[in-house]
């Protein structure tokens, strides 16, 4: 007998908890992804969330952000938020910190943010990628985690549309820059925009070409 796509979506579903299951055979109980968005662009946040799933959730069509449509994630999103066993937090580090410190700093600075205010108290962490922040909680850096895990993919969807929601704010107070089509990264348009009007408060001027051509020195 053929296998459903149902029954497929399962088994893809429980492939995405295995890493969630092998930390809780550890006695761990609370256990939070950790994911970012928009460590490349030119303009605008670095944004993390934190997320913890209960035990036995599955959450139909989850997947790494960017491998879904903007209407997918958009979906997702919502029922992330809104299930009331879900326990999830946003952090977010602005342009001027991102110049200060560096992306690396900003993003774990993020993440930390989101991290500490989570309502429910981690007690292990699954982060995205191939490095950890500073934190006395025990950790687990895992390389594609967003495609690979399901705590870390709904962070990643969680961080993904905050960050999108944001530029889509800016697009309105900055409206020359399209920011609501780029979403700040660096197209041709968001550069020839910044040739033409030059950069605006939430350009990262310690990005190229953006340094090369007005970055002069950081406080």
């Amino acid at each position: 007998m053929a296998i459903s796509s149902s029954q497929d979506e399962m088994e893809r579903l429980k492939k995405l908890c295995l890493i969630e299951a092998q930390v809780r055979s550890q006695g761990f109980r609370a256990i939070a992804g950790v994911d970012e968005a928009g460590r490349g662009p030119l303009a605008g946040p670095v944004v993390a969330a934190a997320c913890i799933l209960p035990d036995g959730l599955f959450l139909e069509g989850i997947d790494d952000s960017k491998k879904l449509s903007a209407k997918e994630r958009f979906v997702l999103f919502e029922k992330i938020k809104c299930h009331p066993a879900v326990h999830y937090s946003i952090g977010i580090v602005d342009a001027l910190i991102i110049d200060q410190v560096n992306i690396l700093q900003a993003t774990f600075q993020a993440m930390l943010l989101a991290i500490s205010a989570l309502q429910l108290k981690p007690d292990f962490l699954l982060v995205d990628g191939n490095k950890l922040p500073s934190t006395e909680l025990p950790a687990q850096a895992i390389v594609k985690g967003d495609s690979r895990c399901q705590s870390i993919a709904a962070a990643s969807i969680l961080a993904k549309e905050t960050r999108d929601s944001l530029m889509l704010t800016y697009h309105e107070k900055w409206p020359e820059y399209n920011f609501s089509k780029h979403k700040g990264y660096g197209t041709k348009e968001h550069l020839l925009a910044i040739e033409k009007y030059g950069p605006c408060p939430i350009h990262r001027m310690s990005f190229e070409p953006l340094k090369s051509q007005f970055f002069t020195s950081l406080n």
